[in-house]
């Protein structure tokens, strides 16, 4: 698994935190995805300009390379009964071990012991849990008829969004908790600084000159996690799926060889980049396990501009931000965010940070 190496620091998870009033938690997306608000920030001088996320075109230049992540969401949250009792269980698939060996966090978990079957959608689709894993997940084995389709297309008949649990309103339409260029199945929640792009406003960034490239990293549930730790490095980070082709690699070394700029869209394109990027500013393809944590004293590899939305709180997404401008650039941008009334989190406002 790569990880980057601890980076000593003062810093600690309070000096992260900022208050948010909760009406600026963003319960939907907005009305027409490239109509979201702007917040551009130039993280070497701190000044801020406010726009439309469709602006966003005007702060690209021809040669650049516009990195994105295409992981598809699963309506990975299935609600069934444990056989026998009854009871009603909540499971959130978080990663495929196997055909149809997952990992699972369960909710309630004492009642969920190895050997437990779990019934999803009067029986379309049955877990036998196998074991109970460090930090309380469970690995489970999923039956069903094959003959009706992978399971992926049963997910997509029974299971509903995982959303962040600070979204508390029915998502009515499935699509909006994913990016217009999601590709492969995966995530259990959204790199949510895609979902301001639509298809129209790619086309013409295209056009513009800028590349449009792939990456994939599976977004676990453990980008909510909050950092429970008072010292930074004494945070585990949670790892994830990732993958980089030989194609993108190649776009990306040789448009940045030309002077072309990488920027990334989302911190999870950011995670990824920064993963497989030597210390020579070379990206090499490759696939497997990121657990990358990224605080202020990290010098970043790749990445030269990043989009993003607004972070929680004490978060390690604040962290990265932060690491990739300043914390009192990061905390003074929010701040001002919160006085302009910007919509926060998943379904809110963006960020440019250049």
């Amino acid at each position: 698994m790569i990880t980057n190496e601890r980076i000593e620091t003062n810093l600690t998870t309070k000096d992260f935190y900022y208050d948010l009033p909760e009406e600026l938690i963003a319960q939907h997306p907005s009305e027409v995805r490239d109509r979201s608000r702007l917040l551009t920030i130039n993280r070497k001088t701190g000044e801020l300009t406010h726009g439309i996320f469709h602006d966003i075109i005007d702060r690209l230049n021809p040669g650049d390379v516009l990195v994105i992540n295409n992981s598809k969401v699963i309506p990975a949250r299935l609600y069934g009964v444990k056989e026998g009792t009854g009871a009603e269980i909540e499971f959130v698939l978080l990663r495929q071990h196997e055909l149809d060996t997952w990992e699972v966090m369960v909710r309630p978990g004492r009642r969920v012991k190895p050997g437990s079957i779990i019934i999803f959608g009067d029986g379309l689709l049955r877990a036998e849990v196998n074991e109970i894993l460090e930090g309380g997940n469970r690995m489970v084995h999923f039956i069903y008829d094959h003959s009706a389709g992978s399971i992926y297309d049963l997910l997509d008949k029974i299971g509903s969004m995982p959303l962040p649990p600070y979204i508390t309103e029915r998502l009515a339409d499935k699509s909006r908790y994913q990016t217009v260029y999601a590709k492969t199945e995966g995530s259990a929640a959204a790199p949510t600084a895609g979902l301001h792009f639509t298809e129209e406003l790619l086309d013409a960034i295209r056009a513009k000159g800028v590349a449009v490239v792939p990456v994939m990293l599976h977004v676990g549930l453990g980008t909510f996690r909050p950092v429970k730790v008072d010292s930074l490095t004494d945070h585990v980070m949670h790892s994830e799926y990732f993958s980089v082709s030989e194609e993108s690699a190649k776009i990306i070394n040789e448009r940045r060889a030309a002077g072309g700029r990488i920027i990334a869209v989302g911190t999870t394109s950011c995670r990824t980049l920064e993963s497989v990027t030597d210390d020579d500013g070379i990206v090499h393809a490759m696939h497997g396990d990121t657990g990358i944590f990224i605080y202020p004293g990290y010098k970043f590899k790749a990445v030269d501009a990043l989009i993003t939305n607004f972070h929680l709180p004490e978060s390690t997404l604040l962290m990265l931000v932060s690491a990739f401008s300043s914390r009192e650039i990061m905390l003074n941008a929010y701040e001002t965010a919160i006085a302009e009334r910007y919509r926060f989190f998943s379904f809110g406002d963006a960020c440019f940070i250049y």
